[in-house]
């Protein structure tokens, strides 16, 4: 063998540039957002709006517990972005905090604390419409509870990164408010799923759109695309050479346009879009991947999924 010739033993050339260029996914500082606050407040709506930012939240979570779990962020861990709901629930581990917190400085974890509050009138009104009692009322009145937890609760209140008084706002309004605190890290699309589906198997049962397609002819009639899906090339070929196919995916996504902004709007972040023929087949399957298609093309974040494919 040639001295100019390379050993069969040895990787291509250019592999070793290759890696020496592919710089390793940096990693996001771990970060922790200590939700409290009285109760009534708010705090469950404000760890729904955290979940759907995908932080990894846990509720009514006592405070030494939060210990291991940085411990385990600062070394590494997957968990980059956790939420921990802290509150009197907790009773005499809540008083713990305060260490946990300096824990967490030592360690070099970032962390900040969102205070949810409300009037006292606004607060009992909420538990009597959900017919509980304050955690802390004991044998008292609500009010006697609200009382205590705002001496429990004050110096957290004094530390507080955020303070929202929800007295006012609606669980919306107060989803916007925590949004936009977290604008620098939040993801505001939404999260849209194009389902292909068969008539005949029923509606899915979580659809905010459906879509009927059946106007289209039918590639089942044509023998050579019987046997094929929607996500063969022929098959889609065929659906959307067919009058009108081409044009109704367009304008469908045009008109959605404002929709989507809207549930943007409303704090709605999941969508479903049904696509349906007669089996869920083939005409539903094209026309899914067709609508996602533009839809991605605008930014939109999409998936795609067929429930019925195989069922004939």
């Amino acid at each position: 063998m040639s001295n100019t010739e390379p050993s069969p033993t040895t990787a291509p050339e250019g592999i070793a540039a290759v890696e020496a260029a592919t710089h390793t996914p940096e990693r996001s500082d771990p970060q922790v957002l200590v939700i409290t606050g009285m109760s009534g407040a708010g705090r469950s709506r404000a760890a729904a709006v955290l979940e759907d930012l995908d932080w990894y939240v846990v509720d009514n979570l006592p405070p030494m517990m939060l210990v291991p779990l940085v411990d385990l962020m600062a070394k590494g861990s997957s968990i980059e972005r956790v939420a921990v709901v802290v509150d009197v629930r907790g009773r005499q581990f809540f008083s713990e905090l305060d260490k946990v917190l300096t824990h967490m400085t030592e360690a070099k974890v970032a962390y900040r604390i969102l205070f949810l509050d409300a009037s006292d009138e606004v607060l009992v009104r909420r538990f009597e419409q959900v017919r509980r009692p304050h955690p802390l009322q004991g044998d008292g009145r609500i009010l006697d509870g609200i009382a205590e937890e705002r001496s429990v609760v004050a110096t957290l209140a004094e530390r507080a990164d955020l303070r929202i008084d929800t007295s006012d706002l609606s669980v919306h309004d107060l989803a916007r408010e925590i949004r936009a605190w977290l604008a620098h890290d939040a993801t505001e699309q939404l999260r849209i799923n194009v389902i292909s589906f068969g008539f005949k198997y029923g509606i899915p049962l979580d659809a905010d759109h459906v879509v009927d397609v059946r106007f289209l002819a039918n590639p089942y009639w044509i023998t050579e695309l019987r046997h094929l899906t929607g996500r063969d090339q022929p098959v889609r070929d065929y659906v959307l050479a067919r009058p009108g196919a081409v044009e109704f995916a367009d304008r469908y996504v045009d008109a959605l346009a404002p929709v989507l902004a809207g549930y943007l709007n409303e704090e709605k972040r999941y969508v479903t879009i049904a696509v349906g023929c007669t089996g869920g087949k083939h005409r539903s399957v094209a026309m899914s991947d067709a609508i996602a298609e533009r839809l991605r093309a605008r930014g939109q974040l999409v998936s795609v999924s067929a429930r019925d494919l195989g069922r004939e």
